[in-house]
């Protein structure tokens, strides 16, 4: 009996080759830790690239359903974990076309027929980054709804507008939940824009020069959903700027998710006492039992780093690869993976926070029109009552640095007093408030009432048209 038991593994690729590649090459070239993420994609379009073999002749029918019953078969053990993946053969792509090999025989040596895994992984991936558009445009409209829902509650909130971190002007939290509502709004459109771009097939490219088979390149886009197919081939196997768009996207949706987490973190904390955090998203100290940290808030604004690495590190992987395909490019998948996870979770993580919420409109109130913040409505009052704005600005100026110096506060002065300031004060100034100070703000755009309660019904009806258009295209 002949003894094989020292015979070398046969690599798919390894006719040209007599010796062993060494067994560090083979853990440094290995891709398939991470890439049999993969799979449910690779089998999609070897599928769809058999039937298409067999529509063109270039096979038979019989193989082509030997090939895609056993590729449904590897499929099924994948899921339930049955699959034995090996280091030595890769990659998924090699892993599935060996496994498949050894059930059929040589139907599942002619699935390569007019392909190279070349445009075999750049359709994969722009299969995988299609989908993670997919489910980051639902992960965006909940967030969208969340704080839509959270405006709509707190309809009379008020809190401090602040610039460089100072209290300016008062302004209903509705119109602050809002503009966090019209970044993502933005991103979902980037994340749409993006999609677009993914979706071109790069399946017939074959390594970088076209293939030598009478294949039907419609077919197989058509079968994978894919809009057209790419125009040239060299530049379809090589191409990556798919994922860098998904990266840029995705980095700036995290930006958002970064900026409305230090709002939530400030608002909660002692000094400014806007809002109190639910246990079910707050943490403790293992030292001081009085803390209540907002952890979830703070690793979301933390998570967006490794976004924004993710995005420098695809670009510095593209930045001086000649065409057209280079190994470089394996290291093209752990990042976009990570993005994508990342984003998802975080997006997911604060849609569950915002609801959870609880403001306090009484401090709100209080804080909103503290340290003089109503001081641009007097010189507003000034200015509507002919006084240069510039004019206007210098006198109230002066009245706030009396009022510091006297420890006084606008609603404690006299007609009097505001008249040694300016003698164009009336006494209807002594009505400017809060509530004059937001309504007067009831223009397109701006935080009165009207117009947070006409912009509110706008970002419902723009999500509502969103999630119709989603069902439409579903």
């Amino acid at each position: 009996m002949h003894d094989d038991s020292d015979q070398l593994p046969v690599k798919l690729w390894g006719g040209r080759f007599t010796g062993k590649t060494s067994d560090l090459v083979d853990a440094f070239n290995a891709s398939i830790d991470f890439d049999r993420r993969l799979y449910r994609e690779d089998i999609a379009a070897s599928i769809a690239h058999a039937r298409m073999l067999a529509h063109c002749s270039i096979i038979s029918t019989d193989d082509r359903n030997a090939i895609i019953s056993g590729l449904e078969t590897i499929r099924e053990e994948i899921a339930s974990g049955q699959f034995d993946f090996r280091v030595d053969r890769e990659d998924i792509h090699l892993n599935i076309e060996a496994a498949l090999t050894e059930r059929i025989g040589d139907p599942g040596r002619r699935l390569h027929t007019g392909r190279s895994r070349n445009d075999q992984i750049a359709t994969d991936m722009r299969l995988f980054a299609r989908a993670a558009c997919d489910q980051i445009l639902v992960e965006l409209h909940t967030i969208r709804g969340a704080l839509i829902s959270l405006a709509e509650r707190e309809t009379g909130t008020v809190i401090p507008g602040y610039t460089h971190l100072q209290r300016a002007q008062p302004i209903l939290l509705g119109h602050h939940l809002l503009a966090y509502e019209a970044m993502f709004n933005r991103d979902s459109e980037r994340i749409s824009q993006t999609r677009v771009r993914i979706n071109v097939s790069p399946l017939g490219s074959g390594a970088l020069a076209g293939v030598a088979y009478p294949i039907d390149r419609e077919m197989t886009a058509n079968e994978l959903g894919f809009d057209s197919i790419s125009t040239n081939s060299l530049d379809a196997v090589s191409d990556r700027d798919f994922v860098v768009d998904l990266h840029s996207a995705a980095a700036l949706a995290m930006v958002h998710i970064s900026r409305l987490s230090e709002e939530i973190i400030l608002w909660v904390s002692d000094e400014f006492h806007l809002a109190t955090l639910d246990d079910a998203f707050a943490t403790g100290s293992s030292i001081m039992p009085q803390k209540k940290n907002a952890d979830v808030a703070e690793l979301a604004r933390g998570k967006s780093a490794r976004v924004i690495g993710n995005l420098m590190q695809s670009l510095a992987l593209l930045k001086s690869q000649p065409l057209a395909y280079n190994k470089d490019n394996q290291e093209d998948k752990e990042s976009l993976f990570d993005t994508v996870d990342t984003l998802v979770i975080s997006l997911r993580v604060m849609s569950a926070m915002l609801p959870t919420l609880a403001f306090d409109a009484e401090a709100g109130a209080v804080a909103a029109v503290a340290n003089f913040a109503l001081a641009t409505d007097y010189a507003d009052y000034l200015s509507k009552h002919g006084v240069p704005f510039r004019d206007a600005h210098e006198a109230v100026g002066k009245l706030v640095l009396s009022c510091e110096q006297k420890g006084q506060r606008f609603d404690e002065l006299s007609l009097e007093e505001l008249q040694e300031a300016h003698q164009a004060f009336q006494a209807d100034a002594l009505e400017i408030d809060l509530s004059t100070s937001l309504n007067s703000r009831d223009i397109p755009g701006g935080t009165g009432p009207v117009a947070v309660a006409t912009a509110l019904k706008a970002a419902r009806v723009r999500l509502d048209s969103d999630e119709l258009k989603k069902d439409e295209a579903t």
